[in-house]
């Protein structure tokens, strides 16, 4: 049985608050012909062999998700394989869930489902990503240095040759809608 995992909740800002009323809620909207449209407010990215390489951020990905971060909630999910997320999370400024050994797809899954599968996009390349790209509304595979599972290819929506590639995706929308219009 997977373990319950914690969801980091966005900020709220009190009504006195002079921020509260220029909130406008971040998301990425498209519409896909043939598929209908997409509300995503949510990126959930898996982090060894996603966006590191034997345990360490690849070049210029601290740059892209802080530009993502106005647009999408931004979240980690790892097994730390490498024992290095916590030098990551200083350089993401940001603070990844880990994941209990055992069951990982399922803890995965779950935790895409309680954000509210129909508002996340999921990246990832590992076996233990495949539920979570299924179950999320845009699932992107990306094509690893250190290998992409099968099964994680064919749960996802679109694979792309790289995490910059799966970026590019999410700064030019359109691109989306003309890989999945059908």
């Amino acid at each position: 049985m997977p373990r319950v995992l914690t969801i980091p909740q966005a900020p709220k800002f009190p009504p006195s608050s002079p921020c509260h009323a220029c909130i406008i809620e971040a998301m990425i909207e498209l519409t896909i012909p043939g598929r209908g449209p997409l509300r995503l407010q949510h990126l959930v990215t898996d982090v060894n062999g996603t966006l590191a390489l034997d345990g360490m951020l690849m070049d210029g990905l601290t740059e892209r998700i802080a530009s993502l971060r106005d647009r999408l909630v931004v979240h980690l999910l790892t097994a730390d394989t490498h024992n290095g997320q916590s030098i990551i999370d200083r350089q993401l400024d940001l603070t990844a869930t880990r994941l209990t050994a055992g069951e990982e797809q399922a803890q995965k899954r779950l935790y895409v489902e309680q954000l509210g599968a129909d508002s996340v996009v999921a990246i990832g390349q590992g076996a233990n990503d495949a539920l979570m790209l299924k179950a999320a509304a845009l699932g992107i595979c990306v094509m690893s240095p250190e290998g992409t599972a099968a099964e994680t290819l064919i749960a996802c929506d679109i694979i792309v040759p790289n995490i910059m590639a799966a970026f590019d995706l999410l700064d030019k929308p359109l691109r989306i809608v003309a890989t999945l219009r059908k």
